[in-house]
């Protein structure tokens, strides 16, 4: 076998990498989109209240068609681990939430870690229970963390504040920036960050090796009770290492 002969797969492999990056070892490194902006391909949720409008997942309870329990779309492409999500949402009313490494209970029900989203009206009136922090959905353990925590739950499954994310002053500021928000959650271990407009909302560290998920599914949420909408676009997800 002759030098060149050595070389062309080197070479072809090479021109490979350099044309399609995405490609190869380095694939599972980088986000992909996990909505394709024009149908619910991939999701799954209650039809009456879930539908793609203009490009973007809209999720809408009204008086004829109401959400009497909480409802999810579930995201049906596998268990979510140590990842980074990305997601612009907006709420016109009402309350939602994005749910991660979380329970399918069945008919559209989940239960575990969520980053609460809830109406401008709601977080003007307490900015520190406000979008963005940690609540745990059906699961007892209430809201986890709230507006500018650094909260620890122990072995014991008591928590504790053991600092602070950030000030309640910037967290307000990025919540009013805009009606569209840019969500990044980061889930590494039993650490978990939320960060809304740039400004990091709460932290978690999740020591309760009885009750902490390291896996789960991924949903968005439509809350029971009054008519409600809101929408999400450009849903990213990283998976880390």
């Amino acid at each position: 076998m002759n030098r060149r002969t050595l070389l062309l797969p080197l070479l072809t492999g090479l021109a490979a990498l350099l044309l399609f990056p995405g490609t190869g070892a380095a694939q599972s490194d980088e986000s992909r989109p996990l909505f394709n902006g024009k149908d619910l391909t991939g999701w799954d949720g209650n039809p009456d209240l879930w539908s793609v409008q203009d490009g973007v997942i809209v999720g809408q309870s009204t008086p004829e068609k109401p959400a009497k329990t909480n409802s999810f779309l579930i995201w049906r492409g596998g268990e979510l681990r140590d990842f980074e999500l990305r997601a612009s949402f907006k709420i016109e009313n009402g309350n939602s939430g994005v749910q991660y490494r979380s329970k399918d209970l069945g008919n559209w029900s989940m239960a575990g870690y969520q980053c609460d989203i809830r109406s401008p009206a709601f977080d003007a009136k307490d900015p520190k229970n406000c979008t963005g922090k940690i609540y745990s959905e059906r699961e007892g353990r209430g809201q986890m963390a709230f507006g500018g925590e650094k909260s620890v739950y122990g072995k014991d499954g008591v928590k504790t504040v053991a600092g602070k994310a950030n000030d309640l002053g910037k967290i307000t500021a990025a919540l009013g920036q805009s009606d569209w928000k840019q969500l990044v959650i980061i889930a590494k271990g039993n650490r978990l960050t939320q960060i809304i407009n740039g400004e990091t909302i709460c932290e978690l560290t999740d020591e309760d090796e009885t009750k902490r998920a390291l896996a789960g599914h991924l949903g968005l949420q439509i809350h029971a009770g009054p008519p409600m909408k809101v929408s999400f676009k450009d849903i990213t997800l990283k998976e880390l290492r």
